[in-house]
């Protein structure tokens, strides 16, 4: 029986309400196309359990795996071997508790993880204090947006992004922005070998409220941000820095270092396998403690109990399922708990001399395939430098030749024409990205089939 609770009455109630004039006008945000009028054409209205269950196994059988393939593609998501000793440890019984903690004193194994990953983070970003993880790096990012606006207190609403931030990260940011009254000055990356940072700093002014730049940036360049720092400060903005790839902060600087205020990424390098694209793990981070209290999400911190025993707590919970929505920082309810214990698991299995090798494996790699691929006739390479994904040029479109090459089982990167559809003069890009489970055989495949596609 279907339980549908509201009369007709009720919602016309309702709509009048919130001055919508039919349930229709709710869903106006999605296109036409792709609104359903009726039942799925071609799917039948209803099929045994068997009968589903063997035509989902026709259609896995479709899917190219990362293991099965050449495997080069990056831009937020990347392929990294992670230890079986992970999987097991994170089912263990000290974690296998409710989901989220909201009875601190009988979830003391989860609390002492997300204490140990908040310093993790922390100590990987450069800055003094992480929060308890979020959702993904894409919303981390929003986040770090409006904590920008709540701390200029309303009076700086401009908000400048990079041309080189994740195009997708700066798409929620624009879609969030709906909802405020914040505006966007966003631009479209040029191809070349360096991001253009005089730009960037020339639209910062008085009324901008934060910058956001991404390190590495999409096209896998990496800068340095000291100077745009000075800028935005000079102007009362904070800097936030978007770090998608965090295995590349065991090789480059990090953004605490070079003046960053907020520091948010995506964590799925580190024990999170790629899962179909989620779910995924948000980082955040803040250089200066006077700005932990606008911070979202939750802290855990380390305390002793009435006997003199080391404990943890739930120490700032700024999020509307504790306290009034009102004084909320933000409505994130959760956070990418399981995923922030396999992160922390991996972190510590390497530890700080291994995650330096392991970067600088994924580094050298990634010479290699940009010094092979530079070999191949009408291949240039953009970047002047990069960790370990950099951007070539193919002199013909990317898209084409990416699904020419993946009927071969060559995933040869994500082509900046699907990044960048609108963007025309990007169309010949290609995002190629190398990690530890690149083999110099991989490399060469991908070479020989460009020389053999592009003659």
């Amino acid at each position: 029986m279907r339980y549908l609770p509201l009369t007709e009455a009720d919602r016309s109630a309702m709509l009048e309400t919130i001055g919508a004039p039919d349930v229709d006008a709710l869903f106006s945000d999605v296109p036409e196309e792709a609104r359903l009028t009726g039942p799925i054409e071609g799917l039948p209205m209803h099929a045994s359990e068997m009968a589903v269950e063997k035509h989902m196994r026709r259609l896995s059988k479709k899917n190219l795996a990362a293991s099965d393939a050449a495997f080069f593609l990056g831009a937020g998501a990347y392929k990294h071997h992670v230890p079986a000793s992970v999987d097991h440890i994170i089912q263990r019984g000290e974690f296998l508790t409710a989901y989220t903690p909201y009875q601190p004193e009988i979830a003391q194994g989860t609390l002492q993880m997300l204490f140990e990953f908040q310093t993790q983070v922390a100590r990987l970003y450069g800055c003094h204090v992480a929060n308890a993880s979020m959702y993904d790096g894409s919303t981390a990012c929003w986040e770090a947006v409006a904590m920008a606006s709540r701390i200029a207190r309303g009076k700086k609403r401009k908000v400048v992004l990079s041309g080189a931030l994740h195009p997708h990260y700066a798409e929620v940011v624009k879609t969030m922005a709906k909802f405020t009254e914040d505006e966007i000055a966003h631009a479209s990356p040029a191809l070349q070998a360096q991001p253009d940072n005089d730009g960037l700093i020339a639209r910062i002014d008085d009324d901008t409220s934060c910058v956001v730049v991404q390190y590495p940036d999409i096209l896998g360049r990496v800068t340095d941000l000291q100077p745009i720092a000075d800028a935005a400060h000079e102007k009362g903005a904070l800097l936030i820095v978007v770090n998608t790839e965090p295995v590349a902060l065991g090789a480059i600087r990090s953004p605490g270092e070079m003046g960053a205020d907020i520091v948010v990424g995506e964590g799925q390098s580190l024990g999170v396998g790629l899962q179909f694209g989620g779910p995924y793990l948000g980082l955040f981070a803040v250089t200066s403690p006077k700005h932990v209290r606008q911070m979202p999400g939750r802290l855990c911190g380390e305390t002793v109990d009435a006997e003199g025993k080391r404990g943890f707590v739930l120490t700032l919970s700024t999020r509307e399922q504790h306290i009034r929505r009102e004084k909320a920082t933000s409505n994130i309810c959760t956070n990418s708990g399981l995923c922030a214990l396999a992160f922390s698991v991996h972190m510590t299995l390497l530890g700080e001399k291994g995650l330096r090798r392991l970067a600088m494996e994924n580094h050298c790699l990634a010479c290699h395939a940009a010094d092979r691929l530079a070999k191949v006739p009408g291949v240039s390479v953009l970047n002047d430098s990069f960790f370990n994904e950099f951007t070539i040029r193919l002199g013909t479109d990317a898209r084409a030749v990416v699904r020419t090459l993946a009927e071969r089982d060559i995933l040869a990167g994500v082509s900046l024409g699907r990044l960048f559809p609108n963007n025309a003069e990007l169309a010949d890009g290609l995002l190629v990205a190398v990690t530890e489970t690149t083999t110099e055989e991989d490399i060469e495949t991908l070479a020989s089939a460009l020389e053999e596609v592009l003659s």
